[in-house]
């Protein structure tokens, strides 16, 4: 194995700690901020899920990207992930809510730029739908869910201890399917510029088999989980409390509108299955788990009238939204320029 291979993705593990910071924190946000799950407990189920599922249903979201611009050049890889994981660090330090996603789109088009490669439009503006389809998908499911919520209380006999305690496992278990559905859907904004230089080759231990990529994704989901523990307890406070209070029930409804959402834009077998019932399908690509939840957020306060949400703290996660891709694309391009004429390293080929 190219031994300089693991100094080349520390950048990988880089972007995934800023992701664990950022948005996998979304997926308890809610559930810590209304203090029905302990952060610990939040950090450990998100960890355990989000590598099951970055490591077996990865792949999907992992193609798109390279179709936007395939990084041939481990260098060029290490910066690309290094210049989105900056940005995200950035952007979190001053608490905002920003996407890994768009991070890693605008890093791409950076190094398209700076290698003189084409950037596919088509690509580009499927990726880019997204970044505005996510959010108000999150926000529909949300809304249908608080309506579904509302009157499946009111027809109850539900005392309030049991109540709670139902709200309280639900949030666990929708938690547990968003890390799930995070960690395969946004695996690829992680390590998704190693996958054409990956020198890891597959395992078996008895029935347990990981191919090479599969390794790969491990990887990064670990890196993931350590940013989930060190660095997310900020990004949970501005979406489990700051941007609208929240009771438990309707906590439990944004985690799991964003969840469906993250799920439907990362499954495979959903997009066969619509495609087998000619039915119209979402592109397979990384979203951001941040605008999904912001989406839910947004959604069930419109159902509630609309005044409890803080637009003023919603107008700043909007300006980190607009701002983040440019930023990492600048980053991306004197970066690599830095790189190639200090170091005298090949950033593309």
């Amino acid at each position: 194995m190219d031994y300089s291979f693991l100094f080349f993705i520390s950048s990988g593990l880089f972007l995934g700690w800023s992701l664990g910071a950022n948005d996998a924190a979304n997926i308890f946000g809610t559930a810590v901020g209304t203090k029905m799950v302990r952060f610990k407990t939040a950090a450990l189920i998100a960890s355990i899920f989000v590598t099951l599922g970055a490591v077996y249903a990865g792949a999907g979201a992992s193609e798109t990207l390279g179709e936007l611009g395939a990084v041939n050049a481990l260098a060029g890889s290490f910066m690309t992930a290094f210049a989105a994981a900056l940005t995200v660090y950035w952007m979190v330090s001053s608490g905002l809510t920003v996407s890994t996603s768009q991070a890693i789109v605008g890093a791409i088009i950076g190094w398209n730029l700076y290698s003189s490669k084409p950037t596919d439009i088509a690509v580009l503006s499927k990726i880019v739908s997204t970044w505005v389809f996510c959010p108000a998908i999150s926000g529909v499911f949300a809304i249908l869910l608080y309506y579904l919520v509302k009157w499946s209380i009111k027809h109850s006999s539900l005392h309030l201890l049991r109540l709670d305690q139902f709200t309280r496992w639900g949030l666990i278990a929708t938690g547990a399917f968003g890390a799930y559905a995070l960690g395969a859907n946004n695996i690829a904004n992680v390590m998704g510029a190693f996958v054409d230089s990956n020198p890891f080759h597959g395992f078996s231990i008895r029935n347990f088999t990981l191919n090479g990529t599969q390794v790969l994704f491990l990887i990064g989901s670990l890196a993931i989980s350590v940013g989930v523990y060190t660095y997310s307890h900020k990004t949970m406070a501005t979406v489990g409390k700051n941007l609208m209070a929240m009771s438990p029930q309707v906590a439990w409804i944004v985690v799991f509108a964003q969840s469906l959402t993250l799920f439907i834009f990362s499954s495979q077998g959903l997009q066969d299955f619509l495609n087998g019932c000619h039915l119209p399908t979402l592109p397979l690509v990384p979203v951001s788990s941040s605008q999904a939840v912001i989406g839910a957020v947004i959604g069930v306060g419109l159902a509630k009238g609309g005044r409890e949400v803080k637009w003023g703290i919603l107008s700043r996660i909007a300006l980190g939204w607009i701002t983040t891709p440019v930023i990492a694309g600048i980053v991306c391009f004197v970066a690599l320029f830095f790189l190639e004429n200090v170091f005298n390293l090949a950033v593309y080929h």
